[in-house]
């Protein structure tokens, strides 16, 4: 089964949408309110980065603010429009997904001026490619990757993507063809601070089946997958590391990135360290 993509207008009767998401939709908010001001229409005319990193982004309690252009001004009113999506984004749980009011975990805040990269870059590389998410220097172990993406393009372009088949259907195919787990490899990343912590084996899974996903050319070209436009306006919020998805093409995003303990689901058991203990038929390490 391909993910779905699940429409919610304001105009809704309220209701948790936790169960969903943590099926492996993809939650589509087509009317909620994040305006502009006159000066911040600005970061929408030409991209406001300094070009050493594809994306500018505020991270921490002091929300600094990294990978700008612009005059002081600019930067700090850049800086301001990015805290302000994270009260965009902290409200937009506290609205929908209320079971995880309070467990959830705001990390970094992104603003992504430039049009999805397709030069032809290594395969690790190429979002294009099917995957899940996976971060090799920061393990999450028994944490989920929640986003929260909006579409801020002027001209009417809209993000495109495309989405996969159901994260076990995957697993199952994936699986076998994985290396196994080392604990003294993992405690050897963490001491030579190669990693910011201790992979688990399911950061060591997902690692892996996230390059073996993009490394697969027969997959991407005949997987289940469907393609999804999303229009400048509209936001969309889903499980990274559950939805398999490719970024096809698209300019001008904001993006928040959120930690939600795996205890802390509606049903831990449809969590990807779940469903993979449960193919592998033992706890993971």
């Amino acid at each position: 089964m391909i993910s779905p993509i699940l429409t919610v207008s304001q105009s809704d009767a309220p209701r948790s949408l936790a169960a969903a998401l943590e099926d492996g939709a993809v939650l589509l908010f087509p009317d909620l309110d994040f305006p502009f001001s006159d000066f911040e229409r600005r970061f929408v005319e030409r991209p406001f980065a300094d070009g050493k990193a594809k994306n500018v982004n505020i991270r921490g309690a002091d929300a600094e603010l990294r990978g700008a252009a612009g005059t002081p001004e600019e930067q700090e009113a850049l800086r301001g429009l990015l805290v302000r999506y994270r009260a965009f984004a902290k409200g937009l749980v506290n609205r929908y997904l209320p079971d995880y009011i309070g467990r959830v975990n705001f990390a970094g805040t992104s603003y992504r001026p430039f049009d999805v990269d397709k030069r032809k870059l290594s395969w690790r590389r190429d979002d294009t490619r099917l995957h899940v998410d996976a971060f090799p220097s920061n393990p999450i172990g028994e944490k989920r990757i929640l986003r929260v993406f909006r579409n801020i393009n002027p001209s009417g372009q809209p993000r495109r993507w495309r989405v996969g088949e159901d994260f076990g259907s995957m697993a199952e195919k994936f699986l076998p063809r994985l290396p196994g787990y080392s604990p003294l490899s993992a405690k050897l990343l963490a001491a030579l601070r190669i990693t910011k912590a201790r992979r688990s084996e399911y950061d060591h899974l997902m690692l892996h089946l996230h390059d073996a996903l993009k490394q697969d050319e027969a997959y991407q070209a005949s997987a289940p997958q469907a393609d999804v436009n999303f229009l400048p306006g509209q936001t969309w919020v889903t499980f990274s590391d559950l939805v398999m998805h490719g970024a096809m093409g698209g300019q001008y995003m904001l993006e928040q990135t959120a930690y939600l303990p795996v205890a802390a689901q509606a049903d831990p058991a449809k969590s990807p360290q779940r469903i993979l203990a449960a193919k592998l038929g033992r706890p993971l390490q």
